[in-house]
């Protein structure tokens, strides 16, 4: 690994004893990222395997336990491009945050590599593959849908796994199609963050750059059906992929499957039982959608830098918010009418 310039103060240790707020120095060795939040896989032994550092803004590294990284004083003053996940996604799932982008050193993946950044999956023992349950058992607590309304969304037809290689097969020469439904030919277990991730760029890039509502329809159904388990680094793929099912439906005309999805991607903010948290909640969500972070500085910065492919990644980036913000109604600063203009713009865009 490339280390940072001499005059960066810096230390190594085990993937396993990074915490929250150490700045990690990234697979480049030239630009490091705050870690928000820590998870730890363990083995069938209880072992710690596999570590999950959440980049500020939702990017994540995958890194083996035992690897070494190295950890500094103080975050790069280079300025961050983003990372998207193979052919297009990386985030938090809501698209609200900074992503750094970077290629993957010995012991690591970084989720959101795009296609011509992507690394091979490593050879660990692929999970139990895990069929997705066509519903939930009973609707959502806190006024999510009825059982009518969540039968609105089709079962799958097969495997989630067979789902995936139907979209795959559609679209043979798309590099970032195939290395996600490569990755998730291996098994899809829907306890996985990682793997959450994987199918909400799939549906991602599937509609966004290859214009197919239909697959990606079908690939985003396979999270969508998946209640809010408390853990919000899996639930923001779910969210994701609801707030980008939610947009499909409307433009093709189903306007009643659209406000499932609607019912589903809020269905958790009902779910505190406590009145005075429940009414902090509701003014810390509001104050989000009505202060989105749509990347303007960096998209302007990329047009002064002249490089396209970063504007096209913060764009993509944009576009997650807009579909999120869509998916609640709009907010109080930016109605449904001007985010219709605006994610049609953004559409354009990265089509292009």
């Amino acid at each position: 690994m490339t280390h940072p310039r001499a005059s960066r103060n810096h230390s190594q240790q085990q993937a396993g004893s990074l915490r929250t707020g150490h700045h990690l120095l990234l697979p480049d060795g030239k630009r490091s990222a705050e870690i928000q939040r820590v998870d730890v896989e363990t083995d069938d032994f209880g072992t710690p395997a596999l570590v999950l550092a959440t980049l500020t803004g939702g990017g994540m590294l995958r890194i083996a336990a035992g690897s070494v990284v190295t950890v500094l004083d103080a975050p790069e003053d280079a300025a961050k491009a983003p990372g998207r996940g193979d052919g297009g996604d990386v985030d938090n799932g809501t698209g609200r945050g900074d992503t750094p982008e970077g290629a993957t050193p010995e012991g690591a993946t970084l989720e959101g590599a795009a296609p011509d950044r992507a690394v091979e999956a490593d050879d660990t023992p692929a999970p139990p593959s895990v069929v997705v349950p066509p519903l939930p058992a009973a609707p959502p607590a806190g006024g999510g849908p009825s059982e009518e309304d969540l039968a609105l969304i089709p079962s799958p037809e097969g495997t989630p796994e067979s789902v995936v290689e139907v979209a795959a097969e559609a679209h043979p020469d798309a590099v970032g199609v195939q290395l996600l439904a490569e990755r998730l030919a291996k098994g899809i277990n829907t306890k996985s963050g990682s793997c959450l991730k994987d199918l909400s760029d799939l549906a991602h890039e599937l509609f966004i750059l290859r214009k197919d509502a239909e697959n990606a329809l079908a690939v985003a159904d396979l999270l969508n059906v998946l209640p809010f388990d408390g853990n919000p680094g899996r639930w923001a793929s779910v969210e994701a992929a609801l707030a980008l099912s939610s947009y499909i439906c409307r433009r093709l005309g189903q306007e009643e499957r659209a406000a499932v999805y609607e019912k589903l991607l809020r269905a958790p903010d009902g779910m505190e039982t406590d009145p005075f948290k429940a009414r902090i909640n509701a003014k810390v969500r509001q104050r989000s959608l009505n202060e989105p972070n749509l990347y303007d500085k960096e998209i302007f910065r990329s047009i002064d830098n002249s490089n396209p492919d970063a504007e096209r990644e913060w764009r993509l980036l944009r576009l997650e918010a807009l579909l999120f913000l869509r998916a609640h109604g709009g907010s109080e600063t930016i109605g449904a009418q001007e985010l219709e203009r605006r994610i049609g713009n953004e559409l354009e865009s990265v089509r292009a």
